[in-house]
């Protein structure tokens, strides 16, 4: 991108994060609630920390931080960079308000923007990294605020209820050859370090389920008694599921003989048709073993993803809820919900994380966590491609993950 055109979706995306949290009170935007999550006014705070670190401290001339107490508050994972906040209490800092956050925002966006007007490529290449750390966390963001308003007995909604009438694409299973291929980004446009080298991968002939898995077939797998079946369960999954008392995924309620799920639209009757989502692996693998399958390698579904349009179901809609799929062929590849595979987060053959603190961004991450492909309707469009490498531990299940089935051909 040339300067104008970075200083464009500088403006773009640092206003749709703002955009996002304006739909929310202070109170909502401090609370924290489970570890795993952050307080919206810590993302709001965390993301302009980014690019005052890593932009404006190194290259704005006679530089002086907005607030020297911040670079602590607001650290993530950056080792490199200094001490850290710790993470389970950032909903205990009340200080400094949202107000003041938002001014922060505000006055790193001014020097940004002042800055990028002659900026060179190693420049513009930071700025679009921390654009594309921006959209991760207006993901985390809307995820992390849902998990947010579900402890909440009255179940508020943080956006206008979404339902959708009509009846789901019909299951099918489409082929692929397989063979040798080539996985990884292929060097044009933005994409994070854990996407390269491409690689060469041999695949065996595989096939992939035409869509997502549904809630009505979830629900299915429920009534059958799978959540009570130790053999459908990895061990590690089976202990997780009694240590949470787990029967049915997170935000499903019984409602009388049916269901009723939390959504960002409140709670609202379970929609058969519409994606399954927010299992952990451990139950997208226990469903895959009951519906005699299995998860997609993630180089398989980046095999059967490549050709298409990265078109879909995005945060972009406003909506915020997977759809349930239509029409025929491979739909659902892009956007609605997460889409476990069987693979571990591990390098690409080749790998080497980028010198400096950035170099902490993915690379530090390669152990016990499993890759999940696709975006979903919470993710911004534009943000995802199909070497795009989300990762999380096995236990995970607040994120929009879903289930795509694949079989052995």
């Amino acid at each position: 991108m040339n300067p104008a055109e970075l200083a464009d979706s500088y403006r773009a995306v640092r206003a749709r994060s703002v955009e996002l949290a304006a739909q929310l009170s202070a109170e909502d935007c401090c609370v924290q609630s489970m570890s795993e999550a952050s307080p919206t006014k810590w993302h709001l705070a965390h993301t302009t920390w980014f690019f005052e670190t890593f932009v404006l401290e190194p290259h704005e001339a006679g530089f002086k931080p907005f607030d020297p107490a911040f670079r602590v508050l607001f650290n993530s994972y950056y080792n490199s960079v200094g001490e850290k906040h710790p993470r389970p209490q950032r909903g205990l800092l009340t200080r400094p308000a949202l107000d003041v956050v938002l001014a922060y925002r505000a006055a790193v966006d001014r020097r940004m923007l002042a800055l990028l007007g002659n900026a060179d490529a190693k420049l513009a290449g930071i700025v679009e990294l921390g654009l594309h750390h921006e959209q991760q966390h207006q993901e985390l963001l809307l995820t992390d605020i849902k998990h947010l308003l579900s402890c909440n007995p009255l179940f508020p909604a943080y956006a206008h209820p979404v339902t959708h009438s009509g009846a789901v694409a019909a299951l099918s299973w489409q082929d692929f050859a397989g063979g040798l291929i080539e996985i990884g980004h292929d060097g044009a446009g933005f994409s994070y370090d854990n996407e390269v080298p491409r690689h060469r991968v041999y695949l065996q002939a595989y096939r992939l389920a035409s869509r997502l898995v549904t809630n009505g077939e979830f629900a299915a797998f429920i009534a059958a008694g799978g959540y009570a079946d130790p053999v459908l369960w990895l061990a590690e999954g089976w202990d997780w599921r009694l240590a949470q008392g787990r029967e049915q995924p997170l935000y499903w309620q019984r409602d009388g003989a049916g269901w009723r799920e939390f959504t960002l639209g409140g709670l609202l009757p379970l929609a058969p048709q519409q994606p399954l989502v927010h299992v952990s692996h451990y139950e997208a693998d226990a469903y895959a073993r009951w519906a005699n399958a299995r998860l997609p390698t993630e180089a398989e579904w980046e095999h059967a993803a490549a050709a298409l349009p990265v078109r879909g179901n995005f945060a972009d809609s406003g909506e915020f809820h997977p759809r349930a799929a239509s029409g025929n062929g491979l739909a659902q590849m892009f956007g609605d919900a997460w889409e476990w595979t069987s693979s571990s987060y591990a390098p690409y053959p080749g790998f080497r994380p980028p010198s400096g603190a950035v170099g902490e961004y993915n690379g530090k991450f390669m152990v016990n966590q499993y890759v999940l492909r696709g975006g979903s309707c919470a993710t911004p469009e534009g943000h995802v491609r199909a070497s795009y490498r989300n990762f999380f531990p096995a236990p995970a299940c607040w994120q929009f993950s879903g289930i795509r089935l694949a079989r052995d051909d």
